[in-house]
């Protein structure tokens, strides 16, 4: 009774897999299909605006202190199970020194638009072999991500 038990619980287990990985191999080719068929040309690709609607983001010289604490806030939800705000790789690299590295527009593109970024930008592509899992799109709205990036600059030491 106990291997007649055993041999149907495998037979259920292998049935479960097989039909679901027909199911993903269907829809991820479709989705590959429609990233490589809407995805620009990497030889167009702007590493210092990066890929996304920001063309322009303007943080003046001085730190915006209340939107810097809302920033921190939306960080701690939804970014810090992966990001340190050190230098230390977490899941995902650490934030300090970002915003000096990076321009204002590359973050703003890479918060609200890390797909598109990730299968463009070679920086983005030689930190993913380090950390080996993509950035997940949090749908994070413009006034959200435009909050993150000033506390990320508040992060960075900006006054």
């Amino acid at each position: 009774m106990k291997k007649l038990f055993t041999l149907g619980t495998l037979c259920i287990l292998i049935y479960a897999c097989n039909s679901n990985t027909s199911e993903n191999k269907a829809t991820d080719s479709g989705t590959a299909t429609e990233q490589a068929a809407s995805s620009p040309n990497t030889a167009d690709y702007d590493p210092n605006r990066g890929q996304g609607k920001f063309d322009k983001v303007d943080v003046g010289s001085q730190l915006d202190a209340a939107m810097a604490t809302e920033g921190e806030t939306i960080a701690n939800l939804k970014c810090a199970s992966c990001h340190k705000y050190s230098d230390e790789k977490l899941v995902g690299p650490g934030w300090k020194g970002v915003s000096e590295r990076r321009q204002p527009e590359w973050i703003m593109n890479f918060i609200t638009n890390p797909d598109a970024m990730l299968d463009q930008d070679p920086a983005l592509q030689a930190q993913l072999e380090l950390c080996l899992v993509r950035m997940p799109n949090q749908n994070l709205t413009d006034d959200d991500a435009r909050k993150i990036l000033e506390f990320m600059r508040k992060n960075d030491g900006v006054k």
